[in-house]
């Protein structure tokens, strides 16, 4: 009697179990799949096997996800960052409004995958801003992952800010954005040169931010206020003494700061010390400090990695949002490596190691190169005091270049190793490898003197 009443008990079960399904199918998912679904296949992108699938249509896609996410955080305790990985991608499938998960995923896989030296693993950048891409679609109706999206491209990549001036414009277009997080898109419209905008933005900011003022009187609106007039007063004074207005209506430039322009003396050489390990020496006149030179090892010839979906590189950079999906895994074949050499009493020396993460160095290439760029418009502020935003206070008598950047004038310069080289095989087994620029002469004690700053005083004479 006891077996039957079991029998029944689960009988009964299953038909409700089997009578939600079915439901779910037939009604819910159809509902579910045209308001709430990811605009992407859900199979297809998120790699679940079907009895999670059938989880996720019969009704328990939010508390699959809510627990997942729960369980993300004992692995981002203990740094088990590669765990994370497939469970962000489950949860932003399963309840792709999680705003919170889009927004982490993002910066776990721009940032947190580093090597030894914490140096980020670029190759996730691509995935990164496809999730970020992503989480815009499924939620046009708020700013966040607009913003964060531009914040990718402005903060990490930081190169082609035109890029990261689109995505802040549409987080402005969003009505729940926050009113702090508007003077960003002023900063990186200077960074994209496009400074008439940026002062105009400015402008109608502090319109804004005095009226709310004015109607509220809080502390808060006030100190917002405050904030965005100093941001235009500095814009004004700046757009002068850079000569951007005088550069603007066609006159001289040479009363203001950019002229003469500067002869910065760059010149570099890189010694192979040790299997993957490279250090790098060399000059920038710059006296003040502040001067960082981006240094790019990548592989030469990026035609060679077409079969694993990666497009051709760019100049001290590569084509970072060709990804259309989320890869769980960066390109495994491409070996890609940016560094800053700070620069110190006008020179500088910074030996960068990667023989501790042959995952994220495999160097499978026979042929490498090394890419040094500067673009004044990533510069400090008293840096484009003098060089202006687009580099127009900037010269270099070997490696001035007009033409990788559009309307920039940026310092660019490449030298080339091999795999063996790089590895310290064959002949340079008992040799270090040195490649450098033909106008590199040695410095003894390379950064190593006392910092002087030589920093103009704001009265006449210096007194």
């Amino acid at each position: 009697m006891e077996r039957k009443r079991v029998s029944i008990l689960i009988s009964v079960l299953a038909l409700f179990f089997i009578g939600q399904a079915v439901f779910q199918a037939a009604l819910v998912f159809p509902r579910w799949a045209k308001d709430y679904a990811p605009k992407k296949t859900m199979q297809g992108q998120s790699g679940l096997s079907p009895d999670q699938l059938l989880f996720a249509l019969i009704g328990f896609r939010e508390l699959i996800a809510g627990i997942l996410w729960v369980r993300a955080d004992s692995f981002f305790d203990t740094g088990n960052y590669d765990a994370i990985l497939p469970i962000v991608r489950m949860v932003t499938i399963l309840d792709p409004h999680q705003l919170d998960v889009y927004a982490t995923g993002m910066w776990h896989i721009g940032y947190n995958f580093t090597d030894e030296e914490q140096r980020s693993d670029r190759r996730y950048i691509p995935s990164a801003l496809a999730l970020g891409k992503e989480g815009a679609e499924n939620n046009p109706q708020t700013y966040e992952m607009y913003f964060e999206t531009g914040w990718m491209w402005y903060h990490k990549i930081d190169d082609y800010y035109d890029n990261a001036v689109t995505w802040f414009k549409q987080s402005h277009e969003k009505a729940d954005i926050l009113p702090a997080r508007k003077n960003i898109l002023s900063v990186a419209l200077q960074r994209a040169g496009k400074v008439d905008e940026a002062r105009d933005l400015y402008s109608s900011l502090y319109t804004r931010a005095a009226e709310a003022y004015k109607d509220s009187g809080e502390w808060t609106e006030r100190q917002n206020r405050d904030t965005v007039e100093n941001n235009l007063d500095t814009t004004l004074v700046r757009m002068v003494q850079r000569g951007y207005i005088a550069g603007q209506e066609g006159r001289s430039l040479a009363p203001y700061d950019v002229s003469p322009p500067f002869d910065v003396g760059f010149s570099v050489k890189a010694t192979v010390v040790d299997p993957r390990v490279i250090r790098f020496d060399g000059t920038w006149n710059v006296l003040p400090v502040g001067t960082r030179i981006r240094v790019v090892l990548k592989d030469a010839d990026f035609s060679k990695l077409k079969e694993e979906n990666i497009p051709a590189s760019t100049p001290a950079g590569m084509q970072w949002d060709y990804s259309k999906s989320v890869m769980l895994d960066p390109p495994k074949t491409l070996t890609y490596m940016q560094d800053q050499l700070f620069v110190r009493n006008r020179a500088f020396g910074r030996k960068v190691d990667m023989s501790k993460d042959p995952t994220m160095y495999p160097f499978t290439s026979d042929r490498y190169v090394l890419e040094f760029y500067y673009n004044p418009r990533s510069a400090a502020p008293h840096i484009q005091d003098k060089f202006s935003w687009n580099g127009e206070g900037m010269t270099d008598k070997n490696f001035l270049n007009t033409e990788i950047r559009e309307g920039q004038r940026v310092i660019f310069a490449r030298l080339y190793l091999t795999k063996d080289q790089i590895l310290r095989r064959g002949e340079w087994q008992d040799k270090p490898p040195v490649v450098k620029t033909d106008n590199y002469k040695d410095i003894s004690d390379a950064g190593t003197a006392d910092v002087i700053l030589d920093i103009p005083s704001l009265r006449a004479g210096g007194k």
